[in-house]
């Protein structure tokens, strides 16, 4: 295969198989399908259906045209929260459901956060995970006009969502310092006018502008100026920017891009245009552009309501599942399913199959823990059989049926070790079912049709392997959670581990309780061949041993349920086996929500893709957050454990380089590349923060927040937008510790025996985050370290450059000036680096402006992507032209090039004129004093 088609296969692949849960298909031109899910805890208001209808239809017709007359919304699915008044227009959904929505509705958890945005933290060209729009935002008319109409604020964030764009405007660096030493604001494109104004507000709420002072120290404007735009524009670019702008109906192409702007688009997606990306997508090059002006059909929308939760088990009891302690296994996470993760108030059944399907329950609902045990009494507990999964689904299918007469919207938690080729036999029954079936692979000979199954009904998928040092089937389990969106009633997971002890060895460790839990908290203590001597310590000191426990000889395993809420604070365990030989012993620990109004932190994990053909590399992600807010600042590991073979652990991190696209956001991330076997792998992840105080961040992505208008040549000022202190953002929960299951991935075309030893498959990653400055004489570079695989490892050496122009970088770097960096031996990937040296045959004055950018490279040798560009610019504000302009004049000089040339200083002379002032007085003072000496002389009689 050549070097081009390989390179097109694994594009074609990537985009094919990346980790998306939307269920969005596009025919003809038509988006269908799409999700929009109001969450639980929203009031219940109708206005909101009627507002995303009108926004649906603004938003059709606004993307029509901005994608050139191609694409537009053809029908909508909007997810009515069980909670809200049925009614007779609403119907019962099929696999429909709130956590895989493609738009949420839902409020933010703090009372700050109006802004819509969306959950985007891939690569260029990737998909996102969700937009999110708050109720207020569909209700509130006021809040256009600071975001602008809601159906084009939903076409600026499906560009984040569909095509994996990112904005062009920047909050944290709002000016900079173009090459010809104009100081523009961050946009795309320059043709949108504006003025640069400072807003100040009073405790009263009253606000005035003034004119931007000068940066002493960066040469722009003070921080706080931000940029009014003008409501009188010509230009029609670009969406990405301000799509509250009346003229704007496209986004920036190639003609009009601006590849200067320090903006998260150039940065992430090699200085290209939106455009230029979306234009990319699948979603253009397979929709020719339509002759037609008008869009071609009104969206259409069907009103879903979902009801009860009703899920069934079906499990494989064939005679494969005897070996390995299979059955065994199975009974023990079923078990813990059913005591400890399925919420109250649900429907549960029980399915067993072999060769033939036997209904071991038919739907029980929860509602105390007599169900719940009456339940768990029914699990298998012998094997023997062949293996047809088709009837363990159909009777799954038949008593989820007994429900309410439909199997629409239920679930089926399919489990099985077996190979089974006649489960395509059933695909039609499982596609029109309309249940969601989550699947878990139990060891190495699991039927390859699970995922399959899984990715036709949106359900969940997981790999658990033999490894008895692995806790796979109880993390599987326990991450099929509710996907209503009411995170109160869900389990989280705060410990899950295990590992092989010797004789008299001790699995010690400390599991965190924290605020936002505590309630219905279970300790499970599980082993492999006899029960350990438990030791369990609460915050206060009290002591829990085996005593306490209550015991399940068949489960192996022993459980603690903590009345009310559990004791805050560190509950430290240790689990000692006196067993004669080693065996694996664990420790499982799940809690729910101590406040329904509180949500409590959560990690969700997963892989960029669902399926990788070697030796493409994959990222882990991981988001960390409370509600709907990320949490920066904790530890994050992510483990990788093979179908067979040993785990790789490593770090996750969130520190803006390689992975990871944005710091401190709340999202960890890192590649994977230990590929050593064919087949399934599953993820797992633990975060843990051991601060009293965490953190709390914003996603970015959002849109831009219009500080208000020039009209006429006078400012209109919209509504101050809120001051976030440090204390609206810390959490006073106090340390905290979260794993969850990330579910399974799987890997194709891997050489037997693995990669070859001391093979070099992976280049250096790209560095994303170079900054430059200059010190008096000196330039300062900073940046964070890439690796020899990508982001693991050192780079062996780093090839810098400059230049006075940026273009000139991008376009021939090797003809660049060379920075000699030698002396710098590159530090592990994502650790800090820093060079400084003054530049030879060149002085450093006031206007100088330098770019930089560099490679790095490993011992093969392999070179990185070329980095970001970072300019350096000395720019002393007192040699600026200062203005007193009105906005109107201002707005015609907005673009205004920085005058270099020799001024008075301002300084001096408000010197000069004080000095004089003061001289003149001095005379003033001198001459009335002889004047008064003389008059004393002619009249001694006076007396002053």
């Amino acid at each position: 295969m050549g070097l081009l088609k390989w390179f097109a296969f694994l594009f074609l692949f990537h985009i094919c198989y990346a980790a998306n849960s939307s269920m969005v298909t596009l025919v003809n031109g038509g988006y269908e399908n799409i999700v929009i899910a109001i969450n639980p805890a929203v009031t219940e208001d109708v206005k909101i259906i009627e507002n995303i209808k009108n926004m649906v239809n603004e938003a059709s017709d606004y993307l029509y045209k901005a994608t050139k007359q191609r694409l537009y919304i053809k029908n909508v699915k909007i997810l009515i929260p069980a909670n809200w008044t049925t009614s007779s227009s609403y119907t019962k959904p099929k696999t429909e459901t709130y956590d895989k929505a493609d738009v949420i509705i839902a409020s933010p958890f703090l009372k700050y956060g109006e802004e819509p945005y969306t959950l985007q933290y891939g690569a260029c060209q990737e998909p996102g995970k969700y937009i999110h729009l708050t109720p207020e935002f569909i209700l509130n008319d006021r809040l256009i006009r600071i975001f602008g109409p809601r159906g084009r604020v939903l076409v600026h964030e499906w560009a984040h969502l569909r095509w994996g764009v990112f904005d062009e405007y920047n909050n944290e660096v709002p000016f900079y310092i173009t090459g010809n030493g104009n100081r523009e604001a961050t946009r795309c494109s320059l043709d949108i006018v504006g003025v640069e104004q400072y807003k100040q507000c009073n405790n009263g709420g009253v606000c005035t502008t003034r004119a931007c002072r000068d940066d002493p120290t960066t040469g722009l404007y003070e921080d706080g100026c931000s940029f009014f735009l003008d409501t009188n524009q010509v230009t029609t670019k670009s969406i990405m920017y301000s799509q509250s702008l009346t003229s704007v109906s496209e986004f920036c192409d190639a003609s009009s891009h601006n590849i200067e702007a320090p903006t998260l688009q150039n940065r992430m997606c090699n200085l290209r245009s939106t455009w230029e990306v979306i234009m990319n997508s699948t979603d253009i090059t397979s929709t020719p552009p339509s002759s037609s002006p008008s869009v071609p059909v009104a969206p259409t929308f069907s009103l879903l309501q979902p009801k009860d939760r009703v899920i069934t088990l079906v499990l494989d009891v064939s005679g494969s599942m005897g070996g390995n302690n299979r059955i065994g296994r199975l009974y023990q996470a079923a078990d813990v399913f059913l005591i400890q993760i399925v919420e109250e108030k649900s429907y549960v059944g029980i399915v067993q199959f072999h060769s033939t399907a036997t209904v071991m329950s038919n739907l029980v609902q929860i509602v105390n823990n007599d169900s719940r045990k009456q339940l768990k009494d029914l699990l298998p507990k012998t094997a023997g059989g062949g293996t047809t999964i088709c009837s363990g689904l159909t009777a799954g299918f038949q008593v989820n049926n007994r429900h309410d007469g439909s199997t629409y919207g239920t679930e089926i938690i399919l489990l099985t070790d077996g190979e089974d080729s006649s489960v395509r036999n059933c695909f039609a029954n499982i596609r029109n079912s309309g249940a969601v079936i989550h699947t878990i692979a139990l060891g190495p000979s699991a039927t390859s049709t699970l995922e399959e199954i899984s990715q036709m009904t949106g359900g969940l998928k997981f790999l658990a392997t033999d490894n008895l040092d692995a806790n796979g089937l109880i993390d599987a389990f326990a991450g099929i959670a509710t996907g209503s969106g009411d995170i109160s009633k869900q389990a989280i997971q705060l410990e899950s581990t295990v590992l092989n002890l010797v004789p008299n060895q001790c699995l010690n460790g400390t599991v965190y309780v924290d605020n936002t839990v505590g309630n219905e908290t279970f300790f499970l203590v599980t082993w492999q061949s006899a029960a350990p001597i438990i030791n369990l310590q609460d915050p206060k000191g009290n002591i829990y041993t085996a005593a306490n426990f209550t015991s399940d000889d068949f489960a192996k395993s022993a459980r603690l349920e903590i009345p009310g809420t559990a004791e805050r604070g560190p509950w430290h365990y240790s689990l000692c086996n006196k067993h004669g030989s080693e065996q694996a012993i664990g420790i499982t620990v799940n809690s729910r929500a101590a406040d329904e109004n509180v949500p409590p932190v959560t990690v969700n994990a997963h892989m960029n893709r669902d399926m990788n053909w070697f030796p493409s590399p994959m990222v882990v992600y991981a988001l960390v957050s409370q509600g709907l807010l990320p949490v920066k600042g904790a530890k994050v590991t992510a483990t990788v454990e093979p179908v067979t073979g040993s785990a790789v652990t490593l770090e996750l991190l969130d520190n803006g380089a390689a992975a990871d696209i944005v710091k401190n956001d709340g999202v960890y991330s890192r590649y994977f590349t230990a590929f050593t076997v064919n087949g399934r792998y599953n993820l797992k992840v633990r975060a843990e923060s051991k601060q009293n105080r965490s953190r709390l961040a914003f996603p970015r992505s959002r849109a831009l927040y219009v500080p208000g208008y020039i009209e006429n040549g006078v400012v209109d000022m919209n509504p101050q937008k809120p001051i976030i202190s440090d204390d609206d953002i810390a959490l006073d929960m106090g340390p905290f510790s979260r794993t969850m299951s990330g579910g399974s991935f799987e890997v194709s075309a891997v050489p037997a025996g693995g990669p070859k030893p001391g093979e070099d498959l992976f280049k250096p990653e790209k560095i994303t985050d170079l900054r430059a400055k200059i010190e008096e004489s000196t330039v300062v570079l900073s940046w964070t370290a890439t690796g020899d695989d990508l982001d693991q490892g050192n780079a062996s050496r780093y090839d810098l450059r400059m230049s006075t122009k940026s273009s000139e970088l991008r376009d021939n770097f090797n003809g660049c000036v060379s920075v000699n960096i030698s002396s710098l031996t590159p530090q592990p990937a994502g650790s800090s680096e820093t060079f400084t040296f003054v530049p030879k045959d060149m002085v450093i004055e006031n206007g100088t402006i330098l770019y930089f950018a560099l490679i790095a490279f490993d011992e093969k040798p392999q070179k990185s992507d070329l980095s970001n560009i970072a300019q350096a610019a000395l720019l002393i504000p007192a040699a600026l032209e200062t203005t007193t302009e009105s906005p109107t004049t201002q707005l015609s000089n907005t673009n205004k090039p920085i005058d270099n040339s020799n001024k008075i200083n301002i300084t001096h002379l408000a010197l000069i004129v004080c000095a004089a002032i003061i001289i003149i007085s001095i005379i003033i003072s001198i001459t009335v004093c002889i004047v008064s000496c003389k008059r004393k002389k002619k009249n001694p009689q006076m007396n002053f």
